[in-house]
C-alpha cells in the first residue's frame, strides 16, 4: 500500500460521491435481490463509476464489489467495493449510509476508507498511519468497562437465532443500545462518539475498508472468536474503540 494508493481511494471515492449526489432524495427505482435486500440505480451508477477510474489505472489488481461482482479475484491486491453501505437509509433520505472502499493485500485490509457523500465526511484509515476525517486525525475514546459502552448495530433481524442471543448478552451488559447505522457507527466509533459496534452476517465488501479505519483510530476490530478480519472472515465482527472492551464483550457474545 503505498500514498498513490491513497490517493487512487480518494479519486474512487470522489467518482461514487459524484454518482451518488444526484439520487439522494429523488425519484428512482428500488429492486430487491436475491437476499432480499434493496439495491437502487445509485447503487449500480456509483459502482461502475469505481470500476471504470480501477480499470483504467489498476488494470491488474483484483476487484469485489456488492453490486457487478468479482474480476481477478486471484490477485494479491484486491479492491473492495460496497458503493453504498446502508442502501435502506439512502432510500428513506437519511444520510447515515456510505461509500465503502478498501484495499486488501495478501488477504488483509491495509487501506480502507468510509465516504458520506452528502454530509461531507470521509474518514480514510490505512495501515501503520493515523486515521483522519476530512484531513485531521481522528481517535476513539476511553471507555474502560462494558457499563459504560454505547453499544450500536444496525438490526436485530441481521442476527440469527443463536447470533441473537449471544449479542442480547453483550447488549445486557452495555450502557444502552443504539439501532441502525450500517457502515456509518463505525465511523462514529473511530471518531469517539461510540464505544462498540456487535454485527453478524457482513459480506467482505461489508467489512473490509472499516478495519484500517477504526484500528488506525485507536480501537480493534475482530471476529467473535476474537481473530483478526481477513479475506475469510465469517462476517461476524465486533469493533470497539478501547481495547479494554475486547475481552469482556467477547466473553459476553460467547456466554
Amino acid at each position: 500500500m503505498t500514498d498513490a494508493d491513497i490517493a487512487l481511494a480518494l479519486a474512487l471515492a470522489d467518482a461514487a460521491g459524484a454518482a451518488i449526489r444526484p439520487y439522494f432524495r429523488a425519484r428512482f427505482d428500488v429492486e430487491t435481490k436475491g437476499d432480499s435486500s434493496p439495491v437502487t440505480q445509485a447503487d449500480r451508477a456509483a459502482e461502475a463509476a469505481i470500476r471504470s477510474v480501477l480499470e483504467a489505472q489498476r488494470p491488474a489488481d483484483g476487484i469485489i464489489g456488492e453490486e457487478y461482482g468479482n474480476v481477478r479475484e486471484g490477485a494479491d491486491r484486491l479492491w473492495v467495493l460496497d458503493p453504498i453501505d446502508g442502501t435502506r437509509s439512502f432510500i428513506a433520505g437519511r444520510p447515515i449510509f456510505g461509500t465503502l472502499i478498501a484495499l486488501i493485500e495478501g488477504g488483509v485490509p491495509v487501506l480502507g476508507v468510509i465516504d458520506q457523500p452528502i454530509s461531507g465526511e470521509r474518514w480514510i484509515g490505512a495501515t501503520g498511519r493515523p486515521t483522519t476525517l476530512n484531513g485531521v486525525p481522528a481517535s476513539t475514546r476511553a471507555c474502560p468497562t462494558l457499563a459504560q459502552a454505547h453499544l450500536a448495530t444496525t438490526a436485530p433481524h441481521l442476527f440469527t437465532p443463536a447470533e441473537k442471543a449471544a449479542f442480547e448478552r453483550a447488549r445486557a451488559a452495555a450502557r444502552d443500545t443504539l439501532w441502525g447505522g450500517d457502515c456509518y457507527n463505525y465511523a462514529l466509533l473511530a471518531s469517539g462518539h461510540l464505544d462498540m459496534v456487535v454485527e453478524a452476517g457482513l459480506q467482505l465488501y461489508d467489512l473490509a475498508a472499516l478495519v484500517p479505519v477504526v484500528e488506525g483510530a485507536g480501537g480493534a476490530m475482530r471476529d467473535w472468536a476474537g481473530g483478526p478480519l481477513t479475506r475469510d472472515s465469517s462476517g461476524q465482527v465486533i469493533a470497539v474503540g478501547d481495547a479494554r472492551l475486547l475481552d469482556p464483550a467477547l466473553a459476553a457474545l460467547a456466554g
